[in-house]
């Protein structure tokens, strides 16, 4: 069982800058590819972000394209999402992923097994 928990989230004005942070516990070593997804009030989940195992290979949604930067650190057993130039329309809860069965960038929902919980950007203009 693996369990992720994010952090970072808040409340920042237009323009500004969060960093979130998913930690991965349990059966980690089974965690592969992983990716950030939003989903705010009215509107479709959306895949923000996306990594590989490794963290050589990674994906972006046009709408955070050179704002948003993912990363992990397979030591510490932990995703990130550096957001910088927020917008309003960035408000969401943010949930990370993690697949057991992909060791590539993931961009399909049904192909991730794990779950965070989530933690809300709010985004002030």
């Amino acid at each position: 069982q693996v369990q992720l928990v994010e952090s970072g989230g808040g409340l920042v004005q237009a323009g500004g800058s969060l960093r979130l942070s998913c930690a991965a516990s349990g059966s980690i070593f089974s965690i592969n590819a992983m990716g950030w997804y939003r989903h705010a009030p009215g509107k479709q989940r959306e895949l923000v972000a996306a990594i590989s195992s490794s963290g050589g290979s990674t994906y972006y949604a046009d709408s955070v394209k050179g704002r948003f930067t993912v990363s992990r650190d397979n030591v510490k057993n932990t995703l990130y999402l550096q957001m910088n130039s927020l917008k309003p329309e960035d408000t969401a809860m943010y949930y990370c992923a993690g697949s057991l069965r992909h060791t590539m960038v993931v961009r399909t929902t049904l192909e991730y097994d794990y779950w965070g919980q989530g933690t809300q950007v709010t985004v002030s203009s």
